[in-house]
């Protein structure tokens, strides 16, 4: 596996997270969304971002109405979050914290000690002994 095939994995993993922590405590449209979690580096792009709407809105984590804002020409597509949605991503987020918090003590702990692990012998190496 490259990196960049890494990286993708990450982003998908990532993805449902951003998307539903974004939405909590307001409604956002798909360009908004796709502002706040794309961009240089970011999470999600259009190709991604479009279809895992779909798929929370169909699993009930989402609802979206159609708007037309004062400023708008065009009705938009807002998202939000429902009870079901706000249940998730609080449990969601905890989780992540953890899993964000591990891999960086892991990656701080070998930048503060880079000696090399000592081998360790086999568990048939341990018998033969």
């Amino acid at each position: 596996m490259n990196v960049d095939s890494w990286q993708s994995q990450l982003r998908k993993g990532a993805a449902e997270l951003v998307v539903l922590s974004l939405l909590r405590g307001r409604q956002l449209y798909g360009v908004e969304l796709l502002d706040r979690a794309g961009g240089s580096g970011g999470i999600v792009s259009d190709g991604t971002l479009y279809p895992l709407l779909a798929r929370l809105e169909r699993e009930g984590k989402l609802a979206a109405e159609w708007l037309l804002p004062d400023e708008a020409k065009i009705p938009r597509k807002y998202y939000r979050l429902t009870a079901e949605g706000e249940a998730l991503v609080a449990e969601m987020q905890p989780v992540w914290r953890a899993f964000s918090a591990f891999v960086d003590a892991a990656i701080e702990e070998r930048k503060h000690d880079p000696a090399p692990a000592r081998p360790r012998r086999s568990l048939a190496e341990r018998a033969r002994a």
